[in-house]
């Protein structure tokens, strides 16, 4: 029995939390092999390369040889530059053409055997080019000026179009680490090169980690085996120093921004250079993340000019976006929090510390481009496990969505605002792109993959929700049902789960977001049950900070509330659950089978952290606080302490050069046990870092695959 629910296209199931459900494929179709599994790049959904000419409504790829712009809504296509030329200009010989960027709306940039190329697309001439140095990397091109910096090691370096070299910084101390990502890539951080406007300044991130205990990762491949020692951060330790430099080109000269406000270990976020390259803004969080000042700068001198909003929160405060200026207007700029109205919607700012609330919905929203009467952003308004396209007008505040077929969007703008790439899928739509005019005059289908599953023996997919522990929330699952199901059989179940912060796996895409593992295992006679759960992103600020202080709690409540719904079923074994889950997965695993052994019987849990003490700063001490402030919490989650309450089969596989989440977690765990006298399967990894990937993760998906055929 189904029907339809109005206005959103997705059939309900007679299942108890089910409003969606993907059919299964033929049962005599190929049944995946392991390799497929994990490298079968084959088995996603075939894509196009898109990308827009920047400022502009014209869409470029490659197709016969040649960079094609085409501009659909008025029938244009023609040639910018084909691989012949291109091979000219390069003095190469490729056989297809390279993977391209566009820099801006003249000149591209190819990179070919460590070589970086500038092209002017509009005369077709080579700009320059730069063969790369060995060990060099975090290369970066500033926007104008055809100059461009990189690292080497711990120092900075910049170069201009002639080739020529220059140093930025020369110190010998590695402790010191200049122009490179800091806190560990947490607040929105991806990088530490940031070039003025004009190409004429140079600001980057200068560390100081002298402060910062080291941990050592054993390498097996020299002759009589070797350390490499970290930095590593942990919580309740000393951190790093972050500082913001300034260098002038011209003048040579340095300046370092005065940011005073939370003494030696405040963390410096979002850098965003004003238009006119004047002032730089940066927002400066403190060690304990309650608090954040979004400051202003002189470029010039590194001078404070003033704080323009502050955030404070008892949980924890998240910048995590650069602010974003109004085009043609450098007084005005877009910011986005979720501390203000309990959601990450956009706000409109000026210099003068004006703040309005600029998109009011009660669903995070992302931005992605404006023109001169809206703004453009993506949300989960429609649904949690959707993501749509809105414009919302500045003056009147009308809102319209711009796409409306069913599923999760990937948009890209163009430049000018005028067109957008909608590249989507849902649960039984493997992948479309389309494009369409932002005033909905126009659209147009570039691009439907067909189904790359259709010879396989694909599983029947439930998308469905369950209550959250507190009642407050409505939390999505996926249940893959087993090859050639029968509801009169009872089956295993297995369990995977993630549950940590910046997640979600479970959305109406193609195949509801499923692993190729999950599918493998039911085509082997598994249910397999995915649940998002409290802590998980694009739900809001307060289902996002239930974990706090107390990681694994709320999240495991709200996972065993699916539990009592997979048991609820008449095909579910409850003497046969499994869980699996990997890093915060890992954690979350051991977690469930030693609270709840009598639930649990088999459990396989990769590179887990198993107490936060020896966790990050930066990611640690946003979700549990200081371990000196939250000692009770921080004891309560600790998993030494429930080595002990193992019961059922526990596999624990674990790279053994992790630099995310060290050794020294899961050996402790395994001491534990070893001091309680409980037994547990223990599979290292010896060259693999937090990730086991290539080649490898095929033994050790097969390792996992065994343990739960071996004992569940």
């Amino acid at each position: 029995m189904s029907l339809m629910v109005a206005g959103m296209g997705l059939s309900v199931s007679a299942q108890p939390g089910v409003f969606s459900v993907k059919e299964a494929g033929a049962s005599d179709g190929k049944i995946l092999t392991m390799e497929e599994t994990i490298l079968g790049a084959h088995l996603n959904p075939r894509n196009k390369a898109y990308q827009w000419r920047p400022e502009t409504s014209v869409l470029t790829y490659v197709a016969d040889k040649a960079l094609v712009a085409s501009q659909p809504a008025l029938g244009v296509e023609l040639n910018l530059i084909t691989l012949d030329e291109v091979n000219a200009l390069l003095k190469t010989d490729l056989q297809r053409f390279p993977y391209y960027r566009w820099l801006d709306v003249n000149h591209i940039s190819l990179v070919q055997n460590e070589t970086y190329y500038k092209i002017n697309i509009a005369e077709k001439t080579l700009v320059y080019s730069f063969t790369m140095p060995k060990h060099v990397a975090n290369f970066t091109p500033a926007a104008k000026g055809d100059v461009f910096a990189f690292t080497r090691k711990n120092n900075l370096f910049y170069c201009d179009k002639n080739g020529n070299v220059f140093s930025v910084t020369n110190d010998a101390d590695t402790n010191i680490v200049n122009g490179q990502s800091v806190s560990r890539n947490e607040f929105g951080i991806a990088g530490g090169i940031f070039w003025s406007p004009d190409g004429t300044k140079l600001a980057y991130y200068r560390k100081d980690e002298s402060a910062v205990a080291t941990f050592p990762l054993l390498d097996i491949n020299t002759r009589t085996g070797s350390l490499k020692n970290i930095k590593y951060p942990m919580a309740g330790m000393p951190s790093e120093n972050v500082q913001l430099v300034v260098f002038d080109l011209a003048l040579q000269t340095y300046k370092t921004l005065k940011v005073n406000d939370f003494g030696r270990e405040q963390y410096l976020t979002n850098i965003t250079w004003s238009p006119d390259g004047k002032s730089i803004f940066v927002q400066v969080l403190n060690r304990d993340q309650k608090e954040m000042h979004l400051n202003q700068y002189a470029a010039e001198n590194g001078k404070f000019i003033k704080t323009l909003l502050t955030e404070s929160n008892e949980k924890y405060v998240e910048p995590q976006d650069p602010i974003v200026f109004l085009k043609g207007d450098d007084q005005k700029f877009i910011y986005r929090t979720d501390n203000r109205d309990g959601y990450r919607n956009l706000y409109l700012c000026d210099l003068e510390g004006k703040v309005e609330r600029l998109t009011q919905v009660d669903a995070d929203v992302q931005y992605l481009g404006q023109d001169a009467k809206a703004v453009y952003y993506t949300s989960a308004e429609v649904s949690p496990v959707e993501n749509h396209l809105f414009r919302q007008e500045f003056r009147s505040g009308k809102r319209t969505r711009l796409t409306p077929a069913e599923g999760w969007h990937n948009i890209q703008l163009s430049g000018d605002c005028k067109y957008f790439l909608d590249t989507y899928s849902s649960l039984n739509v493997p992948r479309v792109i389309d494009l369409r005019s932002t005033d909905a005059k126009f659209e147009t289908n570039l691009f439907t993959a067909s189904d790359p599953l259709a010879d396989y023996a694909m599983c029947e997919i439930d998308l469905g929700t369950v209550p959250s522990a507190d009642g407050a929330y409505e939390n999505y699952y996926r249940l893959i049902k087993p090859k050639d199901f029968d509801p009169e059989k009872k089956y295993p179940v297995i369990v995977y789960v993630y549950g940590g912060p910046h997640s979600q796996m479970v959305k109406n895409t193609w195949c509801a977001e499923l692993r190729r593992w999950e599918m493998y295992m039911a085509q082997r006679g598994y249910l397999v049950y995915v649940q998002d759960n409290r802590g998980t992103s694009n739900r809001g600020a307060a289902f996002e900070k239930a974990i706090h202080g107390q990681c694994g709690q709320a999240e495991m409540a709200d996972q065993m509330e699916g539990i009592k719904l997979l048991t609820s079923l008449p095909y579910v074994d409850a003497e046969r659950i499994g869980v699996h889950g990997w890093s915060y997965g890992g954690f979350m695993t051991i977690s469930l089978i030693t609270n709840y052994p009598e639930v649990f019987k088999v459990a396989v849990a990769g590179g887990p952290v198993i107490d936060w003490k020896w966790y990050e700063v930066m990611y640690g001490e946003r979700y549990m606080d200081s371990p000196h402030r939250n000692a009770e919490g921080y004891e309560k989650v600790s998993l030494l302490n429930k080595a002990k309450d193992l019961k059922g089969k526990l596999l624990i596989c674990q790279g053994a050069i992790d630099n995310v989440v060290l050794w020294e977690h899961s050996l402790s765990f395994i001491r534990q046990c070893i001091i309680n006298n409980v037994q547990v399967d223990y599979f290292p990894y010896p060259c693999a870092e937090h990730n086991v990937l290539g080649r490898d993760r095929i033994h050790l998906m097969d390792k996992v695959s065994l343990y739960f055929d071996d004992y569940l």
